[in-house]
């Protein structure tokens, strides 16, 4: 299975998810134009499963409706719909010389408003998304429980640049045992309900599982 990212902050100057408006917002109904060209592209190179990953309200029933004109329905879309404006996501954009400018509080989640959270996958699920994922994972455990209750469609987690780095961290300066950490943390996310985790240990961790 062939996965994308479908978003723009790798492509603007700026740095953000989305087109922006001459007095420098995000323009959320412009941008869904460019996503829905981009799922498109994306499916006709093959992706399998396409990740509107932007925040932008109503992106999953435009990328839906979009591969569906082109014919490509059954392109799977895994809907970002519980992306939080958070710190974990430090490492990733030092990584990558993101080109961010301020912040995404605009667009992605308050970390403390989880009602808004529910009301985002439900909206999502009645756009087409086949499958949701709350990103971060690790301090949004209760998040991925409550999604798991609210929906019928696969949930997914993402442990992010951050979570990965503290665990990492710790090892290094000796601090706790390194593989036993990872699958504890894997195990966590698991155990809230995630039946889909993105993490950067999976290769890795797939064999620790193998050889247990």
């Amino acid at each position: 299975v062939v996965m994308s990212d479908l978003c723009l902050d790798e492509f603007t100057s700026h740095g953000h998810c989305g087109l922006l408006t001459p007095d420098g917002e995000v323009d959320n109904d412009a941008t869904l134009g460019a996503y829905a060209e981009m799922a498109v592209a994306q499916a006709e190179a093959g992706v399998h499963v396409v990740g509107p990953s932007g925040m932008m309200d109503g992106q999953v029933g435009v990328v839906r409706r979009a591969l569906d004109a082109a014919g490509h329905q059954d392109v799977a879309v895994l809907a970002y719909a519980v992306k939080y404006a958070s710190a974990f996501f430090g490492p990733f954009r030092d990584a990558v010389e993101s080109a961010l400018e301020g912040d995404r509080r605009a667009y992605q989640q308050d970390p403390a408003n989880l009602r808004e959270s529910l009301r985002e996958v439900a909206l999502d699920v009645a756009e087409g998304a086949d499958m949701v994922m709350v990103k971060p994972a690790l301090p949004y455990l209760d998040v991925v429980s409550a999604v798991r209750d609210a929906v019928d469609v696969p949930v997914a987690a993402y442990q992010v640049s951050g979570e990965y780095a503290m665990v990492e961290a710790a090892a290094a300066n000796g601090w706790i045992d390194r593989e036993r950490a990872v699958l504890e943390t894997l195990t966590s996310i698991r155990r809230a309900g995630a039946q889909v985790i993105l993490t950067y240990w999976a290769v890795e961790a797939a064999r620790m599982l193998r050889e247990r």
